[in-house]
């Protein structure tokens, strides 16, 4: 179980701060009684810039977990990995695939990461470890790898694809979220959430053996969710009796305004350059 926890925005698309930058991706610092665990990377514009401006040391990153491989939070990984020297890097074994985004009929975007080998990750840090499954970084610290999903309401948020002719959907298998065991609960860590919301709380217990989730931060991708899955989103959270709840990235207006409404000052902002620690006081 990790005693202190803190939680510092390192990139993110807005920015709350003088001297930082914001951009369309996600990137978390985490500090679990004195690890530090780098949580995605951005697009890459950001990350140095903002760790810099923010007094975080990337060169002390011991490990680093890549929630899935779009390119908004794979992005900044060869921008630093000289900087991240032995570090460990949690990433699923499909993160490097081809991966599309079809806007419109003649819209079809590369989202994937400018990296397209776990191979090319291997030769500049310490290991890579592959997270298909639930996989422990630290005592109390888990990447929960694949996340089954099991409900008929979510999606992966998006039309999104592994080949260019947009014929092969993307079921988004390597999205993986970071569960943390504090006394006051889980505390959830989400890139984009592909799985869903509602199935990635679901099975936060299932990984960690604690019944109760205390916090959920980062993106929640319900920026294109009907109005009945924005609904049974804030319904799961209310359920779990979630304590802090800080949407990001692409969880969307929508969503986050039903949030902010539904928990009032159980609502976290998270722009680059915000701070959550467990307990508050740590």
């Amino acid at each position: 179980m990790v005693e202190q926890l803190r939680i510092r925005v390192l990139v993110e698309n807005t920015a709350g701060r003088r001297h930082v930058l914001a951009e369309h991706g996600l990137a978390f610092w985490i500090e679990a009684d004195g690890r530090n665990i780098l949580f995605d990377t951005g697009q890459g514009l950001a990350l140095a810039h903002n760790a810099e401006a923010l007094g975080v040391d990337l060169a002390a990153t011991q490990d680093l977990v890549l929630s899935h491989g779009h390119y908004d939070h794979t992005g900044g990984l060869d921008r630093v990995w000289d900087q991240l020297g032995r570090a460990t890097v949690y990433v699923h074994p499909r993160a490097f695939e081809s991966k599309f985004g079809r806007w419109s009929e003649n819209a079809v975007h590369d989202i994937g990461s400018p990296i397209r080998s776990i191979d090319q990750v291997r030769a500049h840090v310490g290991e890579v470890v592959s997270t298909a499954g639930p996989t422990k970084l630290a005592e109390g610290v888990w990447a929960s790898g694949e996340i089954p999903r099991g409900n008929d309401f979510e999606d992966t948020g998006g039309p999104f694809f592994l080949d260019e002719s947009c014929r092969k959907p993307d079921p988004l298998v390597d999205d993986q979220a970071i569960y943390v065991e504090t006394p006051a609960g889980v505390v959830v860590l989400l890139g984009c959430a592909h799985a869903g919301l509602v199935n990635t709380l679901d099975y936060a217990g299932e990984v960690t053996q604690l019944s109760h989730i205390h916090a959920v931060l980062g993106g929640m991708h319900l920026v294109n969710a009907s109005e009945e899955r924005i609904s049974r989103s804030v319904a799961a959270l209310r359920d779990h009796d979630v304590q802090v709840v800080g949407p990001a990235h692409c969880t969307g207006l929508k969503a986050t305004a039903a949030m902010l409404h539904a928990f009032g000052d159980r609502f976290v902002s998270l722009p680059v350059g915000a701070a959550v620690s467990f307990p508050d006081s740590a």
